[in-house]
Parts: C-alpha cells; sequence; structure tokens
C-alpha cells in the first residue's frame, strides 16, 4: 500500500499548504479528513491538467490588472489637481480637503479611481500644494500633487 498519495488543496491548510497546491499526505488523512470535508480533491490526471489551466487563466487575469494600473498610474503621475475653496486668515481653510474631493477633482480630469486608494499625507487644512499618493494595484503606486486655492 502507498505510504503516500497527492491531493489538490481546495482551501489554505495552516502546516499543509496553501489553495492550489499539490501536496503529499497520509492515504487516511486524505480519505478519512481532506476529502470528505472539501478541503482537497484527489490528484488526478484531469485534476491536475484542469489546476494548470486554471493557474494560466489567472496568472493572465493578473498581468492584464497590472497592465491596465500601470497605464492609469502613467496618467496620474505627474498631475496637478486644482480644489478651490474659502480661505480664512492666514491661508486657513473652513474645513479640509477629503480624498472624496480630490477623486472628484480627478474624475473631472477624465481620471476614474477608487476614493480607498488615494492617499493624502496629512490632512490638507491650508491653501497650498500638496502631494498626494494613489495605491493602484499590489507594488504600483502613482504620485501627483494636490494644489489647494483661494475661491474669489
Amino acid at each position: 500500500m502507498a505510504t503516500t498519495i497527492q491531493v489538490i488543496l481546495q482551501q489554505d491548510l495552516k502546516n499543509l499548504g496553501k489553495s492550489g497546491e499539490l501536496v503529499r499526505v497520509r492515504p487516511g488523512y486524505a480519505r478519512n479528513y481532506l476529502i470528505p470535508r472539501s478541503l482537497a480533491m484527489p490528484a488526478t490526471v484531469h485534476n491536475v491538467k484542469q489546476l494548470e489551466h486554471e493557474q494560466r487563466i489567472s496568472a493572465d487575469k493578473a498581468a492584464k490588472a497590472r497592465a491596465e494600473a500601470t497605464g492609469a498610474a502613467g496618467k496620474i503621475a505627474g498631475v496637478t489637481v486644482t480644489i478651490e475653496r474659502k480661505v480664512g486668515e492666514e491661508n486657513r481653510l473652513f474645513g479640509s480637503v477629503t480624498t472624496k474631493d480630490v477623486v472628484a477633482a480627478l474624475k473631472e480630469m477624465g481620471i476614474e479611481i477608487d476614493r480607498k486608494r488615494v492617499e493624502l499625507t496629512a490632512p490638507i487644512r491650508a491653501a497650498g500644494t500638496f502631494e498626494a499618493t494613489a495605491k493602484l494595484l499590489g507594488d504600483v503606486i502613482a504620485t501627483f500633487k494636490v494644489e489647494v486655492v483661494a475661491k474669489k
């Protein structure tokens, strides 16, 4: 009788592996625990080919998403967003400029981005020029300027 068999994990399991990995386990562990609980499936030729196909598809999707994020970062990088606000004494704003305001200004310029992806280094409470970053995808980050000017 075989001392180990191969199974394909369908969920991440601590001390065993991540979802989609091909691992070797004892036959009883696979037959009595992993397979009945749908934590793994037997590593047949058909299942292994299907797994490889799904991995290729997900790799293609990830590459496409990365290319789109890089293109969007190229559009955003170096852009200066101008926002008009009422200003009081010493160039202090009545309120503050938030990421929602920055995203709205970007949308007027034809650049659509999710509000949660925009980060300001500090709350903008005065007129002037400030740095902002847009984290588009993992390590794809675009830096742009936010200029707050007095409303006339």
